[in-house]
């Protein structure tokens, strides 16, 4: 089988470069370029030593331009880049028969108008957004498939889309109720120099920030409302804890009538029973994340607080790899017809 010649834009972040692990290991895809403004000119290897000896490896980074992308024969790139940058990029890549998964927050949101609210820009590229499809793979598989371009969703929406979408579309929960504190790794915040992650402000420190509209509060909303056919308004809270990667939500939310932890079970159970990296938990248990990092896992467990009539919900996932860079290439295997388990499959 001929190998897909795949282009990772952006690729010396924390996201980028497991991206490139990912990459470099997959056996029906050809990584021919990487690129980095500040690394262009070194290789992959001499910027990641760990990857020394991987075939491919030895590849160069170059400037992040579309021509010279397209001259090396990609046929789809993955663009780990900023908001408000990749769309640029985005749209000269597509003008040249390129298909685009976009890590950044630029085509995931439907409305420009709620774009601009939360990110206080105007959108890049709005003539766009309608043939952009939200990459959520467990969720619009069908659609992601037929796709040239595909957001791939924040790491907190989706430690909380997963969990709740099949649960709204049941109705088994009451929209008006949810509420989800989220607490993420370091390096979710990027790979860049700023005091607030610096190792002595960050260790034995836990703190909320990007209250009450953190950005990925407008995604998050947008699909759960999409899923429960009525517009979903919630609390998001996220949390800033002292690991490298990592992400656990706690999601609670009022039960509908007549609810309890077994139709909760059943419904999950018959949304994610053919998701290869959806794992469920049994009843009561809750998720750690110490089980789903360096994976493109996510575990979900479920309580039920009969004081309150309030359902329990716990998620982990890896924030830079089932949040971004593992998600992103499931996009990319249901877009060529791959394997949905290549290149992810890892404890």
């Amino acid at each position: 089988m001929q190998r897909v010649k795949t282009a990772v834009v952006g690729a010396s972040g924390y996201t980028g470069s497991e991206l490139l692990r990912l990459l470099l290991q997959h056996p029906q895809i050809e990584l021919c370029a990487v690129t980095s403004r500040q690394e262009a000119g070194r290789s992959i290897e001499s910027l990641f030593p760990r990857y020394r000896g991987l075939p491919g490896a030895e590849l160069c980074f170059i400037e992040p331009d579309a021509d010279a992308i397209a001259a090396t024969g990609a046929v789809v790139a993955l663009l780990a880049l900023p908001h408000g940058v990749a769309a640029e990029i985005a749209t000269a890549l597509l003008a040249r028969n390129i298909k685009v998964i976009d890590l950044s927050a630029d085509f995931r949101i439907h409305d420009p108008a709620v774009y601009q609210e939360f990110y206080q820009h105007p959108h890049p590229a709005p003539e766009l957004l309608k043939q952009a499809v939200y990459g959520l793979a467990e969720v619009h598989s069908s659609a992601i498939a037929q796709a040239s371009l595909v957001a791939s969703p924040g790491c907190y929406p989706t430690s909380i889309l997963l969990p709740l979408i099949p649960l709204l579309r049941e109705k088994l929960i009451d929209p008006t109720t949810i509420i989800a504190n989220s607490l993420s790794g370091v390096s979710g915040a990027g790979k860049k120099a700023d005091t607030a992650y610096l190792f002595c402000e960050c260790n034995e420190s836990l703190r909320a920030y990007g209250i009450p509209k953190h950005r990925h509060l407008a995604e998050i909303e947008q699909e759960l409302s999409l899923a429960a056919g009525t517009t979903v308004v919630m609390t998001f809270i996220p949390h800033l804890v002292p690991v490298n990667t990592g992400i656990h939500s706690t999601i609670t939310a009022h039960l509908a009538t007549g609810v309890d932890a077994a139709t909760i079970g059943n419904a999950l159970q018959q949304a994610y029973q053919h998701q290869p990296f959806v794992r469920l938990l049994v009843a009561g248990v809750c998720a750690d994340t110490k089980n789903v990092t360096r994976t493109n896992y996510i575990d979900i467990g479920w309580h039920i607080d009969a004081r309150t009539n309030r359902l329990i919900i716990t998620s982990a996932e890896d924030n830079v790899i089932k949040g971004a860079g593992g998600q992103a290439l499931q996009s990319l295997n249901l877009m060529f017809g791959l394997d949905p388990k290549a290149g992810l499959q890892s404890v």
